[in-house]
């Protein structure tokens, strides 16, 4: 469940307003022109949502150069991310997927395997921290979530790699949910409150092969990275799960109660959780949407409630439309990210982080 490419923001569109930066390498003396850009639509809350990083046209473009500005500007990197949620970075020397790869291993951060995950997409590995984002076909979309928030287990953070934009659509939206959580609180209280109270559970029935029409398509077997129903049930005892054996050999499951709403490290209480993504997109033929959330006690999750987040979380979120060689990184604990249908071949890449 990870976003796509799309068409391309327009030039007119971007606003500089930082400055070169000049970089040393081992071997010579490099100037790597990079601005911090807006654009239209771009968001503020105070920050810059997303903030965005551009590398000139005419700027050296060797990856020593791009690895020591990296390096040298981590730890401001780092911050501006947990501030702004999201940076893009255009025009950056990224045109493969093995460029993609060494780009991410500037930061240095632990990679997060999409075999040990427990995502219920579909992907397909290019290098062993690269994969492709979600096979579902083009006229899916796929609803604003936190990725693998549905599970115990997720990664901290995200970096996405736009290798050929969509014809037509595929923007990713994001969403601050922060920013979302004061605004449902503000007209939904109690809501809020019963999240926070009784958490959540989560069903999903995963068949026993992959599905390439389901967004929620990965087999059981991928999945829980088991070969058989034994190690699977293992699997499943060891996280807490519940689960039923249905024909076709497709697997039932249900998690333990999961936290709605989380409080980071800085005091931020966030809507972290995949209840939108459940209640508008788990529908395939083996799963219906709406049943496919409960609260943590097992009462129902009102639709009427359901509806005003959905309407509040589309209206706060920024849709980023992707050029060729873009790469963005998404704190997956303050930014929900979905995809839109699109028309023609597209490929965006993805990569976790611990």
């Amino acid at each position: 469940m990870i976003p796509a490419c799309s068409v391309s923001w327009p030039l007119a569109s971007f606003i500089p307003f930082m400055t070169e930066v000049n970089v040393s390498t081992a071997s010579n003396n490099t100037a790597l022109s990079i601005d911090s850009l807006a654009v239209d639509g771009q968001q503020f809350h105070p920050q810059p949502f997303p903030l965005i990083y551009a590398m000139s046209a005419n700027s050296e473009t060797d990856p020593g150069a791009v690895a020591a500005w990296v390096q040298a500007n981590l730890d401001k990197l780092k911050r501006e991310l947990s501030e702004h949620g999201a940076i893009l970075f255009r025009g950056f020397p990224v045109v493969s997927d093995l460029d993609f790869d060494a780009f991410i291993q500037h930061f240095g951060l632990k990679n997060f395997t999409y075999t040990d995950s427990l995502s219920n997409a579909v992907r397909r590995n290019r290098t062993e921290r690269v994969f492709t984002a979600n096979e579902a076909p083009a006229n899916i979309a796929i609803y604003l979530h936190h990725e693998m928030a549905q599970t115990p287990i997720y990664p901290s953070a995200l970096f996405f790699f736009c290798e050929l934009p969509a014809i037509t659509g595929g923007a990713t939206p994001l969403c601050r949910s922060d920013v979302l959580l004061n605004q449902i609180e503000a007209v939904l209280p109690e809501f809020v409150k019963a999240c926070e109270d009784k958490g959540v559970r989560y069903t999903n029935t995963m068949p026993d092969q992959e599905d390439l029409q389901s967004g929620q398509g990965r087999s059981w077997r991928s999945t829980l990275n088991a070969p058989d129903k034994a190690a699977a049930e293992s699997k499943l005892q060891s996280l807490g799960y519940q689960w039923q054996w249905l024909p076709e050999d497709n697997l039932r499951v249900t998690t333990p109660v999961l936290p709605a709403v989380r409080t980071l490290d800085d005091g931020r209480r966030v809507f972290f959780n995949q209840l939108i993504a459940a209640f508008q997109g788990w529908q395939d033929k083996r799963n219906v949407a709406q049943k496919s959330i409960c609260f943590g006690d097992g009462s129902v999750i009102d639709p009427h409630a359901m509806a005003i987040v959905i309407k509040l979380a589309e209206d706060l979120s920024f849709d980023m439309a992707w050029q060729a060689g873009d790469v963005a990184w998404v704190d997956n604990s303050v930014v929900m990210h979905g995809r839109k249908p699109f028309t023609g071949e597209r490929r965006v890449l993805a990569s976790l982080l611990a």
